[in-house]
């Protein structure tokens, strides 16, 4: 090679090195980003920098398009993970993410596309196996959902994810001791899995098992201690165990957490409406109207909410 050719040719790949050291630098800024602060338009541009100085660089599209994912703009979060099956067509992982973005989109044929290749590449992909089931589930397919669920068990006995969804399936159909089984299952594996813990506690307040209910809610809230549907169902169990006071606490700590939320908001109003029965005031009965307004501004078919409304107005007239 002629001396000139080869100062070139040097300088050409230390300039290519240089631009990925540095895509390197501006995934790893997003990353601190997305885990400091979710989906901001700081880890935003971080990756995207990243993936215009390394046009090939997959994992700076897949963040990117999770970001997307959580702030539901399918769209983008599409071309982002289309673009990694493009990069990397041998990654089972790349088809599982863009079917579920396809599942999200509602596009349910699409999406069991995505998860079928992903299991012709890797058979023994768990993820692509329970995927399929789940799309089955959608379908409204009981028995290739449950095919599915127990294929991926086989594949993998101490996944948590096919597991919990297998327990969901017979919650779902009403399969009580199949289901709190599952979810059991679940729980030995992971103690503090949020989902199975909720959905346990609305089991045995079915079950009329306030006592149990209580103590998986509660379990929830010590894992998650802003999740306010934990504290919401609590507060329901309060109030059927004619603790009014104590169910108003944690109504009131439900809607701290997340102020929009309707169920909370009309457990609330319901069980004010029976203290301003009992014992009629004037502002009592408009702090309940201006709730019951508020939730109707949320959602004009809150069914409650406008009984409720009505029985009020009938009172005032």
């Amino acid at each position: 090679m002629r001396p000139e050719y080869c100062e070139k040719f040097m300088s050409s790949q230390a300039y290519h090195m240089d631009k990925k050291a540095s895509a390197r630098d501006w995934f790893m800024k997003g990353c601190r980003e997305d885990l400091l602060n979710p989906e901001s338009d700081e880890a935003i541009d971080a990756y995207k920098k990243s993936i215009v100085l390394d046009p090939t660089f997959t994992a700076a599209y897949v963040n990117l398009g999770f970001i997307y994912l959580q702030r539901e703009d399918y769209d983008w979060a599409f071309l982002c993970l289309q673009r990694a099956t493009d990069l990397e067509p041998k990654n089972p992982e790349a088809y599982n993410n863009l079917g579920y973005v396809y599942e999200k989109m509602g596009r349910l044929g699409s999406a069991r596309q995505m998860y079928e290749k992903a299991f012709a590449i890797n058979s023994g992909n768990v993820e692509a196996i329970y995927n399929i089931g789940h799309i089955s589930e959608l379908e409204g397919d009981y028995h290739g959902a449950l095919r599915q669920y127990k294929r991926a068990l086989e594949a993998d006995p101490h996944a948590i994810s096919p597991r919990f969804l297998l327990a969901h399936l017979f919650d779902r159909h009403d399969m009580f001791d199949e289901a709190i089984q599952e979810y059991q299952g679940v729980l030995e594996k992971n103690p503090s899995h949020a989902k199975a813990l909720f959905n346990l506690g609305n089991m045995h307040v079915q079950l009329g098992d306030y006592t149990k209910a209580t103590e998986f809610f509660e379990r929830v809230i010590a894992s998650e201690p802003n999740n306010a549907e934990a504290w919401n169902n609590i507060g329901s169990i309060y109030e059927i165990t004619g603790q009014d006071e104590e169910a108003i606490a944690a109504y009131q700590k439900s809607l701290a957490l997340n102020p929009f939320q309707e169920e909370a908001n009309v457990n609330l109003a319901h069980i004010q409406y029976k203290q301003y029965r009992a014992n009629p005031d004037t502002k009592k009965r408009e702090e309940i109207i201006l709730r019951l307004h508020f939730i109707l501004s949320i959602n004009p078919q809150k069914t409650r909410a406008k009984n409720l409304l009505e029985e009020l107005t009938k009172e005032g007239s």
